[in-house]
């Protein structure tokens, strides 16, 4: 299919205006492959329409993350040098909206040594991350993709037609087409997602089991209180409304930091620093990731898990039924956005302090204290196998099935 300018204007018009909900006077920081410098024209004018203040564009180029981490040394690529401090300092004082653009070819990083690439998002982070606390629920942000050429053939390798054929499954799961509102069809997908928020908080459950004959069997405990959320969140400094992953297909929560059980099989490979883990599963003991074992990705696996103290412990659970677009597309897209959005996952890392009553409020500290999760990674991984049960589990220990064969009860 040829992409129309009608449709790629509709789908820039979706991602500000219903994505990140730009507002007047707000500052826009849109980061996006240098590649696609037509769409982010788009994008950019779309912001000044909907009455943005300032756009300022974060370029990237897969090219020059590999080469550097190729080439460059560990010390020189971990140094986070004073212009980029000052970037995130001023990023505190804007509170942008930000607009991410995916495109990254999933194999970018192949054959980078895995040691390095952790080494040095360790170092960078323990400088970064205090800034990225501090606008933490304070600014409205939203993923979308666009395909670029190599990530479209490494989805669809034989394929003459492959970039058409990735955006035609890209605006699908979006809701974007010629003769359809987009706008209209993604206030009825977040009402829906909302219902079903509502009924898991109404059920107010402690802990979750989860069962596949792929060799899952794991229990995990759930935050009293902790409230079950999907598809839209609010920006916690002016109460706007915005949606940060298109698509998505999820209701989400964070877990008791330190409080799971048993073993996670994974029923897709999941793509981390633009290097693929296949065939994966972890091991908890004590709420900690104990082993692990992976067809594809052994040494990149378990750097991930000790990339710091929170890496090896859970900060999200989340529901997707198997019926979502995402895995009705019937293909992996080699990225999370998507992938995550085809059925229920966990995340290994940091979890999410909004979900606690006034957690948009708390320091990091203070919802680490309520069992949340911290850690400077956040990794979704694919649990949602099609013979999936899930039950919750309510302090009286009475149980009510949630999922059964992959979708709900």
């Amino acid at each position: 299919m040829a992409i129309s300018r009608n449709l790629l204007e509709k789908y820039a018009e979706l991602i500000v205006r219903t994505g990140a909900n730009v507002q007047k006077d707000q500052v826009v920081q849109l980061t996006i492959a240098v590649e696609l410098h037509e769409f982010a024209a788009m994008v950019m004018e779309a912001c000044y329409r909907a009455g943005a203040k300032k756009v300022n564009i974060n370029w990237t180029y897969d090219q020059q993350d590999r080469l550097n981490y190729l080439y460059a040394d560990r010390e020189t690529l971990a140094t986070v040098l004073p212009w980029e401090e000052a970037k995130m300092k001023q990023m505190v004082e804007d509170l942008p909206c930000r607009i991410y653009i995916a495109s990254e070819d999933p194999d970018a990083m192949q054959g980078v040594d895995p040691q390095k690439l952790s080494s040095v998002m360790q170092s960078r982070a323990s400088v970064m991350k205090p800034y990225s606390n501090a606008i933490d629920g304070k600014h409205q942000w939203v993923i979308a993709a666009y395909p670029s050429e190599k990530w479209a053939r490494k989805c669809f390798p034989d394929a003459e037609d492959a970039v058409d054929r990735l955006w035609e499954a890209i605006l699908k799961t979006v809701r974007v087409d010629e003769e359809n509102d987009p706008v209209a069809a993604w206030k009825e997908h977040t009402s829906f997602i909302e219902k079903k928020a509502a009924w898991l908080n109404s059920q107010a459950f402690t802990s979750l089991k989860y069962h596949s004959a792929n060799g899952t069997d794991f229990t995990v405990d759930l935050i009293p209180g902790a409230s079950w959320e999907g598809a839209g969140a609010i920006n916690a400094k002016n109460g706007v409304f915005y949606i940060p992953n298109m698509p998505t297909e999820e209701i989400f929560t964070s877990p008791v930091a330190g409080k799971c059980e048993g073993t996670l099989v994974a029923v897709k490979p999941l793509s981390w620093n633009s290097q693929l883990i296949e065939d994966f599963a972890i091991t908890f003991e004590h709420g900690r990731a104990v082993s692990c074992r992976a067809g594809k990705g052994q040494e990149l696996l378990e750097e991930m898990i000790h990339m710091d103290e929170g890496a090896a412990m859970l900060g999200e659970v989340a529901l997707v039924p198997k019926e979502s677009p995402v895995n009705q597309c019937g293909f992996l897209f080699y990225e999370t956005l998507f992938d995550e959005n085809a059925c229920c996952h966990c995340a290994l890392g940091m979890g999410f302090k909004e979900v606690l009553p006034g957690g948009d409020d708390m320091t990091v500290e203070e919802a680490q204290t309520k069992g949340i999760n911290d850690s400077i990674i956040h990794v979704d991984f694919m649990v949602g196998a099609d013979d999936l049960s899930i039950d919750g589990v309510r302090a009286d220990g009475s149980t009510e099935p949630i999922f059964r064969n992959g979708t709900w009860a």
